[in-house]
């Protein structure tokens, strides 16, 4: 649950910065932008009624197909990457005042939450919960509505994206959106932590020998799995102007939606330590919520990118590694170079780190009494 909330490479309208030229058989593909008011006609990922999303299809930028043929490279045929560089991180590119400006902007945030919603003296957190649990005295019933809660205003939010940004600029709408859905995280978050143990037990595995290192590792490794614009800070702090990115290197080659299958291994590991109701409904309410992003990223980026994302999702997958396994998807032979970056070396110690400091953290969230 924790990859949903917490944690800048210009996206270029032509082919992105080549950083890796994937083999293909026979064929590239090269790509030019238009700026065009023709709406999408291939419908992504699933058939869902367009009734329920009731906003204009229309691309505000699409990616036509202007030339196909064969390059010689080395006498091997190559297919251009279409999308960005995931994870990319440059430090000649950075200015300090950006991080400055950054810093300051994460510790008003910080300061603002704790007074508006987490102290149970000022904020409106207790109050929220208190709220929902007065729903149903089921923890299950609660922790599966306060999922519900989060999924309906982060999608949905998601979804207003454009007419949002359109109305009251990109960093204005970012803003909005990270204010909106920090707070309910955090209370989702913290009811989970607090009663987790609530409920029916349905199985009790943690005596069993390797049980604990499996959880761990699977955890652990479902961090890496967070979707690649997590790792643009500045843009997530507005620093930066905030972009939609059509990412295809890195993470996005082995599963085209790598926060699903992190937050799906991180439920089903916690899930089986804790083996009980109160963690199944979690599981099954983050899971559904990931599940509706899947198939509203895919749509969101279908409008905005058009046949640039019809590339990039012909040679993806949502279950991982199956463009590889398929051969749609060919690995270049230094591919592991595209996870020895600075953003992954972070995460790599911030999950170490939380593992270190569960106690605190949930000794910070029993004291809230939500």
């Amino acid at each position: 649950m924790a990859t949903s909330i917490l944690l800048s490479h210009p996206f270029s309208p032509l082919l992105s910065k080549q950083h890796h030229k994937i083999p293909s058989p026979k064929q590239t593909i090269a790509i030019a932008y238009h700026s065009t008011n023709k709406p999408t006609t291939k419908t992504p990922f699933l058939s869902f009624p367009t009734s329920f999303f009731p906003f204009p299809s229309n691309p505000r930028k699409e990616f036509w197909p202007i030339s196909v043929g064969r390059t010689q490279t080395d006498e091997k045929d190559e297919i251009l990457v279409v999308g960005e560089d995931s994870a990319e991180f440059e430090l000649s590119k950075q200015k300090i005042s950006s991080w400055v400006y950054f810093t300051g902007i994460l510790g008003v945030v910080l300061y603002v939450l704790n007074v508006v919603w987490i102290d149970n003296s000022t904020g409106f957190g207790k109050s929220f919960i208190d709220s929902v649990s007065s729903i149903s005295d089921s923890p299950e019933i609660v922790m599966l509505s306060l999922t519900l809660i989060f999924a309906i205003v982060h999608s949905g939010l998601a979804s207003l994206r454009d007419k949002g940004e359109e109305l009251i600029g990109e960093r204005a709408f970012r803003v909005l959106f990270a204010g909106v859905s920090l707070p309910l995280a955090v209370s989702t978050i913290a009811y989970f932590i607090n009663h987790r143990y609530d409920g029916v037990q349905l199985w009790q595995l943690n005596s069993i020998a390797g049980i604990h290192e499996l959880v761990w590792i699977s955890n652990f490794i479902s961090f890496f799995f967070l979707y690649p614009s997590t790792f643009n800070l500045l843009e997530v702090a507005a620093v930066d102007e905030p972009k939609m990115h059509l990412w295809e290197t890195g993470i996005m080659r082995i599963t085209r939606h790598p926060q699903l299958v992190g937050q799906v291994i991180w439920c089903l590991a916690h899930t089986l330590w804790i083996g009980n109701s109160v963690a199944v409904a979690a599981s099954v309410g983050l899971i559904g919520h990931h599940l509706f992003g899947a198939w509203n990223g895919d749509r969101r980026l279908a409008i905005r990118y058009g046949e640039a994302f019809e590339v990039v999702k012909n040679r993806t997958s949502i279950i991982p590694f199956a463009a590889i396994l398929d051969g749609r998807q060919k690995l270049p032979e230094d591919y592991y170079k595209e996870f020895i970056r600075l953003p992954y070396l972070s995460i790599t110690a911030l999950t170490l780190g939380a593992y270190f400091l569960h106690p605190i953290m949930q000794a910070a969230s029993y004291r809230l009494h939500w």
